[in-house]
């Protein structure tokens, strides 16, 4: 079985999809057995390090094949499907205009934001997630969704066909589980990810601010994560110089597992998410979290978090004085939020995917 992945995200700047992208990916390739490829479009071998603020190979050849995209995509060339005629299944992203005819078609469904938030993109974004389901995903053989909710989310609003839609949820790099801690001065509350209107980070930082004086004194919140779209204002505030607030913007990938695993508490207040890789991530360093109670979230973080409204900066404020004022509750939390992250390996993830390639495919189930 041969199997070609679209991978253009790993060639532009881009968060939880590139890394979704390059992990599911690279475990795909060392858990394939000798009867099943796993191909990189477009034509890409070698995945380098995983870096979110550029692509992972080298200018030069982040230009050829960009610009072997856009010949792809030329509206009525059937170059996508001299490409794919070797292969027995193609999974596509956004980024592919033309639909290829001649192999299986699959897709990833991340989440419907575009249609239940879409004051949260840009114009051009909404253009093409509309245009991406109507070519794609109403079209796919089999599609993947990566939480229950994304799921449920595709089928009420795009009318989508509920036994193509399989649910597999992404995972967490090995990095995170078991990682020690990289010390910091203080004990602090950590935020990761990007720095855009959905992620409700003004809504965090008006919380933070309710907290007594002493919390905020024996406690820094720490946010990390480069600046997206209309992120001018929040940036402004977290480059403010208020002495409890640490903007590290982006760090490296790298550099996260220590990073989450330091912390006395992880925030994530997002208005809506597909998966919530932070969450995740979080968990597997046995940190507990607070995050909202909406979307995927309650599905991914399980036991393991506390639950508020995002849009309410005072019950922000009242779970993180719950959960820094009790260490019972952090390590009841934290512990259970370990056991659920679990099953948020990427190994777990890519046997699944596997499966669910050999099914379209036609040779399993």
């Amino acid at each position: 079985m041969r199997v070609l992945i679209d991978a253009t995200s790993v060639l532009l700047r881009s968060a939880g999809i590139k890394s979704y992208t390059y992990h599911w990916i690279s475990q795909l390739r060392q858990i394939a057995d000798r009867d099943t490829r796993i191909q990189a479009f477009p034509f890409l071998q070698d995945l380098g390090e995983l870096n979110h603020e550029q692509s992972v190979i080298s200018p030069a050849a982040t230009y050829a094949r960009l610009a072997l995209l856009y010949f792809v995509n030329i509206p009525g060339n059937p170059a996508i499907d001299w490409i794919s005629s070797s292969v027995d299944v193609f999974h596509v992203s956004n980024q592919i205009r033309n639909t290829p005819t001649r192999s299986r078609l699959t897709a990833t469904i991340f989440d419907l934001t575009c249609w239940i938030v879409p004051g949260f993109h840009t114009a051009a974004n909404l253009t093409a997630e509309k245009s991406f389901a109507e070519r794609i995903l109403k079209k796919a053989h089999r599609l993947i969704a990566i939480s229950e909710n994304s799921r449920a989310d595709a089928i009420r609003i795009l009318n989508l066909d509920p036994d193509r839609i399989e649910v597999i949820h992404p995972g967490v790099p090995e990095a995170y589980f078991g990682a020690s801690p990289t010390p910091r001065a203080k004990p602090y509350v950590l935020y990761v990810g990007a720095i855009e209107p959905r992620k409700n980070v003004d809504g965090l930082l008006d919380a933070w601010h309710l907290l007594s004086a002493s919390l905020r004194q024996e406690f820094d919140l720490v946010i990390a994560g480069a600046s997206g779209w209309q992120s001018e204002r929040t940036a402004q505030r977290l480059e403010a110089g208020v002495s409890d607030v640490h903007y590290l913007r982006y760090v490296p990938e790298r550099d996260l597992p220590g990073l989450t695993a330091g912390a006395t508490a992880f925030i994530y207040p997002s208005l809506y998410e597909g998966f919530g890789f932070p969450v995740a991530q979080a968990m597997a360093c046995g940190v507990p979290v607070i995050t909202s109670r909406n979307s995927c979230l309650p599905e991914i973080a399980g036991p393991g978090a506390l639950f508020i409204d995002p849009r309410s900066p005072s019950d922000i404020s009242a779970a993180i004085e719950q959960l820094l004022t009790l260490p019972s509750l952090r390590e009841r939390l934290g512990q259970a939020g370990s056991l659920h992250a679990q099953q948020y390996r990427w190994n777990v993830s890519a046997r699944k995917s596997l499966d669910f390639f050999r099914r379209v495919y036609g040779k399993a189930g």
